[in-house]
């Protein structure tokens, strides 16, 4: 996991630790007026630090506007809300209400209003849900941005609620979206794997688990999933089988390069010579690692490899690195 993921995981010690510092010069400015200035610098300082460290804890989040409106600070409370609301899936409806508002005045109302409606803890949400809205939430789903990981973290611990809930077609379906935009998710990958493994689904199995060894190769656990289905198993005779076939492949890989093609249309440039002979699928590829597009340009790169286009090898591997 790189430097900007283990950043960006949930760490609640640590961003408990800084949000009871900037609680203390919080109120160590209210006890000091001469100092008030540098202490409320220094809690803002602990309250951003709150929240990079876990931004699942709401408390944390309110921590950092308070203080933000203490310090007067109105295009910081701007900025506040905007990157919730890109934790909370980039939501344009939501994105809109911060325009033309006074954030002062307004910002922690409209805090609290969107952790009413969208709460950031799993159970809290899942409580808060009533009939009909299951529907409007697998709407929402499907035109939400998950390329932000902490979107991703967030709607993943729904889905898991749901899933636990016996919404297991639920979670098939609106989970694919999330690993769509953020393919490099190994977790929520495993975790599809390991359902489908349950339910018998062999060859969709195959594939969540193959996809988390080709991001990560120390995790064998693809060929673990060979090793139980081939091995015999509660007494049974082992049942031959040597992997999806290369229709399912493929169908697998398009279906995900659509879905993740959805978040940035990227147009594919015209060549500039007319007569110049352009293969459209490295172009587009060429296209898509430029425009920093890693999900899509993975999976079409994938998908070309698994259908003999051996030079995709090279630009499945660029892709990664953007993952």
């Amino acid at each position: 996991m790189d430097s900007a993921s283990v950043l960006q995981h949930p760490r609640r010690n640590l961003g408990s630790r800084h949000r009871s510092q900037a609680d203390r010069f919080v109120k160590l400015s209210q006890k000091d007026p001469a100092r008030k200035a540098e202490s409320l610098a220094w809690a803002e300082q602990n309250a951003q630090q709150a929240v990079l460290y876990d931004f699942t804890d709401e408390r944390n989040w309110r921590c950092l506007t308070n203080v933000k409106k203490l310090r007067m600070d109105e295009e910081g409370m701007a900025l506040v809300l905007e990157d919730l609301f890109v934790v909370l899936g980039r939501d344009s409806n939501q994105l809109d209400q911060l325009k033309g508002i006074d954030h002062l005045a307004l910002g922690q109302e409209l805090l609290e209003a969107a952790f009413i409606t969208d709460s950031l803890e799993p159970d809290n949400w899942y409580s808060s849900l009533s009939e009909g809205d299951l529907e409007s939430f697998s709407e929402r789903c499907q035109r939400l941005d998950f390329t932000d990981q902490r979107a991703n973290i967030i709607y993943g611990r729904r889905l898991e609620r749901l899933r636990s809930e016996g919404n297991e077609e639920l979670f098939i379906k609106l989970v694919k979206h999330l690993l769509a935009h953020r393919p490099a998710n190994h977790e929520l990958w495993m975790e599809l794997g390991r359902l489908h493994e349950r339910r018998n689904e062999i060859d969709q199995a195959w594939l969540c688990y193959d996809h988390v060894q080709q991001i990560m190769p120390t995790k064998s656990v693809r060929d673990e999933f060979l090793s139980r289905l081939k091995g015999a198993m509660d007494g049974e005779e082992a049942r031959p089988w040597s992997g999806p076939s290369l229709e399912t492949r493929s169908d697998f890989l398009d279906r995900m390069k659509v879905l993740s093609s959805t978040v940035t249309e990227v147009p594919i440039q015209e060549p500039v010579e007319e007569e110049e002979i352009v293969d459209l699928d490295l172009k587009r590829l060429q296209d898509l690692i430029a425009a920093k597009e890693g999900a899509e340009a993975f999976f079409l790169a994938r998908s070309l490899l698994t259908s003999g286009e051996t030079w995709a090898a090279e630009w499945m591997e660029k892709a990664k690195e953007l993952l």
